[in-house]
């Protein structure tokens, strides 16, 4: 079959020929339909995420779109290695076979369940967010975060605050339904400040960290408190994502003087079932009510040259 095939950790995936996977017990061949280019994806197949076995040749592709045997169209996932969804056809794990509403086409599907799983299972299984209660977003104006502000609102956020880079992104927040926008494209003192006032002003319950790095450093000290006679809101910090950095600092202090707690939300620390459940009820309100969200569709065989473009506010699909 064709695919898209790593042969290294530091170059982009070839496209070109690979073994045709064959079921096992408890599996099913896909005929694959389109398939997402999620940051996972790119960690993956360069050998950073924690979920690499460090094994090569591979096919790089955690979920996607396809058809059965039988003709079903499926949103499927948890490929056995190496066959993953970047290919024309891959392996599903039975249970992770997802029927597809009518409404939700082919690439919309493939693009959007990576980064929808990254808001709304923090939300409802790591925070057990419950409607009324307030969200920092901090990530907010890439793709993932754009979404995030949308997920939390229609699970009945109170407010909203997005915190992001980009200038042009920031702007069109509020159409999302960001109800304040922190730019991060600020000195410390300034940005430390702005957190402040926002967790002063109507405080914020949960937050979903998709940077890590030095914006998360700021943050957390401007969620620490000075004085003894101070009462500390909880608030639940969920970690998601590391495009900013890897590692920070973080006081001790920051921990004594706050109701800081600290979660993460990925592979591992949400259950596989959960994380399946969780996509079947968002598949079902993403076709009742669609989300603004943008995809651009490629052939898979320009897999090499596009790997490594921006995504710009669009998620990219490939079609093999």
């Amino acid at each position: 079959m064709n695919a898209a095939v790593v042969h290294a950790f530091d170059a982009p995936p070839c496209y070109t020929t690979f073994a045709d996977p064959v079921a096992e017990e408890g599996e099913l061949p896909v005929t694959v339909t389109a398939a997402g280019l999620h940051p996972i994806v790119k960690a993956l197949a360069n050998g950073t995420h924690y979920g690499s076995t460090g094994e090569l040749p591979l096919v790089p592709g955690v979920d996607g779109v396809g058809k059965l045997e039988d003709g079903s169209r499926v949103y499927f996932g948890i490929s056995r290695n190496p066959f993953g969804a970047f290919a024309e056809r891959a392996l599903a794990a039975k249970w992770m076979c997802i029927p597809l509403p009518d409404k939700l086409d082919d690439a919309t599907a493939a693009g959007i369940a990576n980064p929808a799983m990254s808001s709304w299972v923090a939300l409802t299984e790591r925070a057990h967010f419950v409607p009324t209660e307030s969200v920092l977003i901090l990530g907010a104006t890439g793709v993932a975060g754009r979404l995030a502000v949308q997920v939390a609102k229609r699970l009945g956020a109170r407010r909203v605050i997005a915190a992001g880079r980009n200038p042009q992104a920031l702007e069109t927040l509020a159409e999302l339904g960001a109800d304040a926008v922190v730019s991060l494209d600020q000195e410390h003192e300034g940005l430390v400040a702005a957190f402040r006032g926002e967790y002063a002003e109507a405080g914020f319950d949960v937050v979903l960290d998709y940077l890590w790095g030095h914006p998360a450093e700021l943050l957390l000290e401007a969620i620490a408190q000075r004085g003894l006679r101070k009462t500390a809101p909880r608030v639940r910090y969920v970690q998601i994502g590391e495009s900013a950095g890897r590692s920070i600092g973080l006081a001790a202090a920051t921990l004594r003087s706050s109701g800081l707690e600290l979660l993460g939300s990925g592979f591992g620390s949400a259950s596989l079932q959960q994380i399946k459940a969780s996509i079947a009820e968002f598949f079902n309100v993403a076709a009742t009510e669609p989300f603004q969200f943008n995809v651009k569709t490629a052939a898979l065989s320009d897999v090499e040259a596009l790997w490594n473009s921006s995504e710009e506010g669009t998620r990219l699909v490939f079609r093999p």
